[in-house]
């Protein structure tokens, strides 16, 4: 062990939320080693890909609006601190019906902690929005502040930012550690030691690889498709301006309008299929006629629109939709954060100042967040 090399804090996992707390730690002056098995944001990642949405709707669920404000601001501030474009303001334009429970209870948190937003009838929509074929039982809740996040983009500068804070990345598996009680160092595939005060594995769908006994069946990684239709040639209807970014509660779809010329992005929140990271394949189609047969009745101009780009990732899911911030129960020192269960990446700024305060600070985290919370058997998310 004379040969480690010695820091504050190890984290393990170059996505959004293990960037962002390596972020924070070394802003506030910890010695930081942070290391990916494939690299920032790479295309096996959940961090990966183009865009991700950030909206303030959650229902009842007070502490991700809050979170999700946080993490709002924080990610206007990273922009202008590094000169960086990650952040779009598209507006997000929730789709749902008066009736639905949960567009209530937003509201009525949004009236509560002050989300700027306005709820839209049937015909606004359809006078704002002439591009969504909306049903006459329908209204929307807009939220003009919200929009969408360059993520791969974003993670990637969020690890360049973290170095010139001194910080150290590299590429590298890292093994989880053994023992009980207090752990000294965590070692690299490669052989390299690295001894820290605090181990912090915040590795995605990968979690339940690195500590399969306690995590195998607590988060359950899901193949997830996600498809980029054309748009028709001069029409900037669909495009960054014109269009918001939208979620359909009904149909569980979301999308993204075409951003740098990506094309219009449209997805199925339905989870799919168990995977494993890495063998997942990655060739999407699986899902395209249920996601084709609805951009022809939701959005008719698109009907013909052919798909031009495609992608297959994947959610890492908890038993309720609920991130795993915790100690490791064997291990005083090692943290478990990830359960992103789809809807994480926007946290990422929110998540990483609340760890690295747990790690600098000490102290124990949400129930909701706890190890002890994640049931054995998985649940249909709500968010």
């Amino acid at each position: 062990m004379s040969d480690a090399r010695t820091y504050d804090a190890v984290v393990v996992g170059a996505g959004v939320f293990g960037a962002w707390t390596a972020y924070n730690l070394a802003r506030q002056g910890s010695r930081v080693f942070l290391a990916d098995a494939f690299g920032a944001a790479n295309s096996r990642a959940s961090s990966a890909g183009e865009s991700r949405i950030i909206r303030m709707s959650y229902g009842g669920d007070e502490i991700y609006t809050r979170w999700s404000m946080r993490s709002l601001d924080l990610w206007r501030q990273f922009c202008e601190e590094t000169g960086a474009r990650l952040f779009h303001r598209t507006g997000v334009l929730w789709l749902t019906r008066d009736t639905d429970p949960m567009a209530l209870a937003t509201l009525a948190t949004f009236a509560k902690v002050g989300v700027p937003h306005r709820k839209l009838s049937h015909d606004e929509i359809s006078r704002r929005f002439p591009m969504i074929a909306s049903q006459d039982s329908e209204c929307a809740i807009y939220e003009p502040e919200s929009g969408a996040l360059m993520a791969r983009r974003a993670v990637q500068t969020v690890v360049d930012e973290f170095q010139k804070y001194g910080g150290t990345y590299q590429i590298a598996e890292v093994e989880a550690p053994g023992g009980r009680g207090r752990a000294s160092a965590v070692t690299t595939w490669s052989g390299e030691s690295l001894r820290a005060d605090a181990y912090i594995f915040a590795c995605g769908p990968w979690l339940p690889k690195i500590f399969p006994a306690l995590l195998g069946q607590r988060i359950f990684p899901s193949r997830q498709e996600i498809y980029f239709f054309g748009v028709p040639p001069g029409d900037r209807s669909y495009s960054l301006g014109n269009f918001p970014t939208w979620l359909d509660v009904g149909s569980l779809m979301y999308g993204i309008p075409d951003i740098e010329g990506r094309g219009f992005k449209v997805a199925s929140d339905a989870h799919g299929p168990a995977v494993d990271p890495n063998t997942l394949e990655r060739v999407a189609g699986e899902t395209l006629p249920l996601v084709r047969d609805y951009v022809r009745r939701r959005f008719p101009g698109l009907r013909d629109a052919p798909v031009i780009e495609s992608r297959v990732c994947q959610y890492e899911n908890t038993s309720n939709g609920d991130f795993l911030i915790d100690r490791h129960p064997d291990f005083e020192n090692v943290w478990l954060v990830g359960g992103g269960s789809g809807h994480g990446f926007k946290h990422g700024p929110a998540l990483g100042e609340y760890v690295a305060r747990l790690v600098l600070e000490g102290g124990k985290t949400d129930p909701r967040f706890s190890l002890a919370s994640k049931q054995t058997v998985q649940k249909r998310s709500v968010y």
